[in-house]
């Protein structure tokens, strides 16, 4: 039996299998070895040429944003296009209004199967295999979702028999199984339905009452500058003006930096060796208490602040 058949023999008998205090232990394992065996299908074949044709896609630019649509979904290509959103900084799944729930529902499951765990954070688990000493289990939490003897049966299933476990959080055996994986992603997703010009008003209110969501027309162009908002803030980017001594600032060409960036950020965008020379930066905007203010190298910057920096 195949990979894949062994995935879909263990998912079909997770799907029947009713979930009670009786079977905890039993779709632990489960879900177990099936994070095993899907670990196991993303990882390149020993059989395959050296000479195989590979995907990525060169970064570029002040961030990565990741495009997913439906017909990224399935086997092959369509798996490697979406395992390279793993380095992305956001991802925009772009959605059909006229079937979007059916959409989303594959297409998280696709995403979820390469390690990327979207609008999730990561569990707050403490964990580090040992050589010796058996498995020591903690919690500073009231478990509801796991227990001492589910812990360590998933361990086994990975072979591992002494670690240190402390749960900081009530979190559940899928959390717990990334934790001892620890090649997962997590990252930010913004749900774009598109087509709204082909659904009623009602639904139309109620997708974008979702969370994480944005409702557009690409066809009639609705909503489009609302999503350019929400990418900003979803990348949580800032942009940063500069104005050299005597001059007016500089509005056509701004410095792009992350939120709570500092003038010492500033500075290595600018030049690697500029930090060194700094004296000190006089500031406009939102940052300061008065424009301009003099501030140092720890000084945090807000959206649209203007900069000058002089040198020793």
């Amino acid at each position: 039996m195949g990979i894949l058949e062994k995935i879909s023999e263990i998912e079909k008998e997770i799907a029947r299998t009713q979930k009670n205090k009786a079977t905890e232990y039993h779709l632990g394992l489960l879900k177990a070895k099936l994070a095993k065996y899907r670990a196991q299908l993303l990882e390149p074949s020993k059989s395959a040429s050296s000479k195989g044709e590979g995907f990525d896609v060169m970064k570029s630019g002040d961030a990565r944003v990741a495009l997913i649509g439906f017909p990224s979904v399935g086997k092959g290509r369509g798996r490697q296009v979406i395992a390279v959103a793993r380095t992305a900084d956001v991802v925009i799944m772009m959605l059909d209004a006229t079937k979007g729930e059916v959409q989303r529902s594959l297409l998280e499951k696709e995403l979820e199967s390469v390690g990327i765990r979207l609008n999730k954070h990561k569990p707050n688990i403490y964990f580090k295999p040992k050589k010796g000493g058996g498995i020591s289990f903690n919690s500073t939490v009231t478990l509801t979702q796991c227990s001492e003897k589910l812990v360590q049966l998933i361990l086994h299933e990975y072979k591992i028999f002494n670690a240190e476990v402390l749960f900081r959080e009530d979190c559940s055996p899928d959390e717990f199984i990334d934790v001892i994986v620890g090649n997962r992603v997590y990252m930010p997703c913004l749900y774009v339905y598109n087509k709204i010009d082909q659904i009623s008003m009602e639904e139309v209110d109620r997708l974008a009452r979702k969370p994480n969501s944005v409702v557009i027309s690409c066809g009639m162009k609705l909503n489009l500058d609302y999503l350019l908002e929400m990418l900003w803030e979803y990348l949580a980017l800032t942009c940063i003006y500069t104005k050299k001594r005597g001059q007016r600032p500089d509005f056509t060409d701004a410095i792009i930096l992350r939120r709570g960036a500092s003038v010492e950020h500033v500075c290595h965008r600018i030049h690697r060796s500029l930090a060194s020379q700094f004296k000190y930066a006089l500031v406009w905007g939102t940052s300061t208490k008065y424009s301009p203010q003099r501030v140092g190298l720890t000084h945090t910057m807000e959206h649209e602040d203007v900069i000058q920096i002089v040198k020793k």
